[in-house]
């Protein structure tokens, strides 16, 4: 192993030089010594300066990073830290990062984390190192190195930034604690849910709205109110750290949020479909915590579906068309939201959050009216109001739909929550009897629902094809919706859950595994497939999947990874037997 002096004379040599003579470092180890010693790993060195930047991975012992054993002592603390020291890393980079040249020259970088926790590869603390991998634009003249700025940023930044960032003794203490004791206690919060039978639970004092579409930090000022739930459904969990947390409790079943325009509902929802994560402390939402399977299901217009069995939902369309195996390049809006709703639960979803305002009308109800003027045999919808419940009691999967517009769900919900200025009250019981006082006259349009009963779906190896042209594979995401995949372009627009890029990088990265190693094999199901990406990752990590030793890799729910397979043009299935 050389020593950091060894590499600032390399990087001497090569002054001036053509931009490739940096890949005389790639592959090499290099030690710094000292009280704040580490080894950088040289991953890979970028071919010309305006190329994607160069990985490098520094690596602190155990006993040089000084941790107390207490910070890492179970997963959700271990991932608590690991988010906390991504984020002072990112933030020691972002201070020495003013180095000029050609294209990303001088920049130090990682996958800083964002408001959720989420388990990734930008820093990853094991029992016997603290490990960061990180990007570098190695800095240039035109397309010539410049040796001694390389120098001077390898050699006396990086030390600076791991200094500040990777020991203990550098840290606040304080908020070291605070991170990873939110973490545990809200995956402490995750597992009440079930002993409890929750779909969810919003913590009091918890601070929902955001202060932008695309600004997830907290909303501030005199006008945000501090969640407080109704008395009627406040449920208490105990955790390890805080005690004891209590909040609004959503039951399993069918839930209704209802209210006024502007006052809540959809906010609610949103924080319940991102309470699949946890959140960094003074998030506002580090006790809004929801079930790992709960998926957002919504309209998709225009998108790809293939073989999906839709007609619990939709019976034979016109012209005699069945829609046991549908498969359609543009789909409508509700044979979209049917074919969500079926890889929903196909992938395990075990909850589904819809917000009327982003769903299918006509998938959602027909009312009275309607259905004297359609007959029911000229309408092969069968509406949501007439399967959610079946649903619930038949496949164990709740509800959380936010319904602004037909008190027709009255008769089907379990519990009714309005919103009033952002404050939740239970109006169950009010909503139960203008329900029957108020009878809508409406018919259930009922045909029995037979989930899977074909069998799982199997896709084809060929129609998941990374290749283009000569490359093998050739694999891009771009930000967190969408993935440059072969010939084709996943769209991944509609699937609200996924919260970063690195996420969308690991799941295409798992398509590429799967397909390479052969899990992908024309036999296994797209729920085998999904159960075969899991194990790989728990075996090997995230490392497992992407190889490299990346740093820009999030974990990522099977439900997000079902989704950009769904949603594949290419992709071709064949049937599973029942």
């Amino acid at each position: 192993m050389d020593s950091m002096d060894d590499l600032q004379q390399d990087l001497y040599r090569i002054d001036g030089k053509g931009y490739r003579a940096y890949k005389d470092i790639q592959g090499r180890r290099y030690l710094e010594p000292g009280d704040a010693g580490f080894v950088l790993h040289v991953d890979y060195v970028q071919g010309d300066p305006f190329a994607g930047p160069s990985r490098m991975r520094v690596r602190v012992e155990t006993g040089v990073a000084g941790f107390p054993e207490w910070v890492s002592s179970s997963k959700s603390r271990r991932v608590g830290l690991e988010t906390y020291l991504a984020k002072e890393f990112a933030a020691a980079c972002q201070t020495v990062s003013t180095r000029a040249g050609s294209g990303k020259s001088g920049k130090f970088g990682n996958d800083r984390p964002g408001q959720e926790v989420v388990e990734r590869t930008a820093v990853m603390v094991t029992e016997d190192a603290v490990e960061a991998r990180f990007f570098v634009g190695l800095p240039a003249q035109g397309r010539r190195v410049l040796g001694r700025a390389a120098a001077a940023m390898l050699g006396e930044d990086l030390p600076r930034i791991v200094a500040e960032s990777l020991l203990y003794r550098a840290l606040n203490g304080d908020q070291i604690r605070e991170a990873v004791e939110v973490n545990e206690d809200a995956d402490a919060l995750r597992a009440g849910l079930a002993e409890q039978k929750l779909v969810a639970i919003v913590g009091d004092g918890a601070v929902l709205p955001r202060r932008s579409g695309i600004d997830q930090r907290p909303m501030s000022g005199e006008e945000v109110r501090a969640f407080e739930s109704p008395e009627s459904l406040r449920v208490t969990i105990s955790v390890p750290n805080r005690g004891k947390v209590s909040g609004l409790g959503i039951p399993e079943g069918v839930n209704l949020i209802v209210g006024g325009g502007f006052h809540g509902k959809s906010t609610l929802l949103n924080a319940l479909e991102r309470g699949v994560y946890n959140h960094c402390p003074g998030d506002g939402r580090e006790f809004v915590v929801t079930r790992q399977d709960a998926v957002k299901i919504r309209a998709e217009d225009g998108r790809s579906v293939t073989g999906v069995d839709i007609s619990p939902f939709i019976g034979t369309l016109p012209g005699g068309k069945g829609t046991e195996n549908f498969s359609t390049e543009n789909a409508s809006g509700s044979t979209s939201q049917a074919a969500n709703v079926v890889e929903a639960i196909e992938s395990g979803a075990d909850a589904l959050l819809i917000d009327e305002d982003i769903a299918a009308t006509n998938f959602m109800i027909r009312d009275r009216r309607m259905q004297e003027l359609v007959a029911r045999d000229k309408e092969p919808i069968t509406p949501f109001i007439d399967r959610v419940r079946p649903l619930r009691d038949e496949h164990g999967v709740s509800a959380v739909l936010v319904i602004g517009g037909s008190g027709d769900y009255f008769d089907v919900a379990d519990t009714v929550i309005m919103m009033e200025e952002y404050v939740p009250r239970d109006v169950t019981a009010e909503a139960k009897a203008i329900a029957a006082e108020r009878e809508t006259g409406r018919e259930e349009e009922i045909r029995a629902l037979e989930l899977g009963k074909r069998g799982g779906r199997i896709p084809l190896p060929r129609s998941i094809d990374p290749a283009r042209g000569r490359k093998e594979v050739n694999v891009k995401t771009r930000a967190v919706d969408v993935i440059s995949f072969g010939e084709e372009t996943i769209d991944l627009g509609a699937v609200s859950q996924l919260v970063t890029e690195s996420q969308t990088r690991g799941i295409a990265s798992a398509l590429v595994w799967a397909r390479g190693r052969g899990i992908i094999d024309g036999k296994r199901s797209v729920g085998e497939i999904l159960d075969a990406v899991e194990e790989q990752i728990a075996r090997e990590g995230f490392d497992g999947i992407a190889g490299g030793r990346p740093g820009g890799i999030a974990a990522f729910r099977r439900h997000e990874l079902a989704a950009a397979v769904n949603r594949l043009r290419s992709l071709r299935m064949v049937e599973g037997r029942g």
